[in-house]
């Protein structure tokens, strides 16, 4: 996957336009088009997609620890986020963009540290002003449950 260094090294929106969002999204997995840098910064990475449907997958180390020393919060959402969204993303056409409206996530237990994950965003609704989506946080070796959440996308004409 190519990393982004800088701002500059990242698309514009209006370069994300010109293509269908399945195609970027084809792009960061084939390592064509940038990933996001977050990815980098919490210890992810886009696994697979198609249309509808995407999953990054990760290790929560230390440096994602709140105080208490398990995993944040903000690592779950962020994963949950990303996968929903990604997968919203996918079916965007050429000609728009897209962004979290808003999105909740439900913590059903603690991620011990070092855990393969696999998080899955999936499309239940993809029209033209709005997408929604939900995804799952689970073991990539054992398939154990440890978050949900769901998420709604506004959808926009660029042009």
């Amino acid at each position: 996957m190519i990393h982004a260094q800088k701002p500059s090294d990242l698309l514009t929106a209006e370069q994300i336009s010109r293509i269908s969002g399945l195609d970027f999204m084809q792009g960061i997995l084939e390592g064509r088009l940038p990933g996001p840098p977050i990815a980098e910064t919490l210890g992810y990475r886009l696994h697979s997609v198609e249309e509808g449907r995407v999953v990054f997958r990760g290790t929560p180390d230390f440096h994602v620890c709140n105080p208490m020393g398990t995993v944040h919060g903000g690592w779950y959402g962020t994963l949950l986020d990303s996968a929903m969204a990604c997968a919203v993303m996918t079916r965007v056409p050429a000609g728009s963009v897209y962004t979290t409206l808003e999105y909740k996530i439900n913590i059903l237990r603690p991620v011990p540290l070092g855990t393969l994950i696999d998080c899955t965003g999936t499309v239940d609704h993809a029209g033209r002003s709005t997408g929604v989506a939900h995804g799952e946080l689970r073991g990539a070796g054992d398939g154990r449950l440890y978050a949900t959440g769901s998420t709604t996308c506004i959808v926009m004409k660029t042009a």
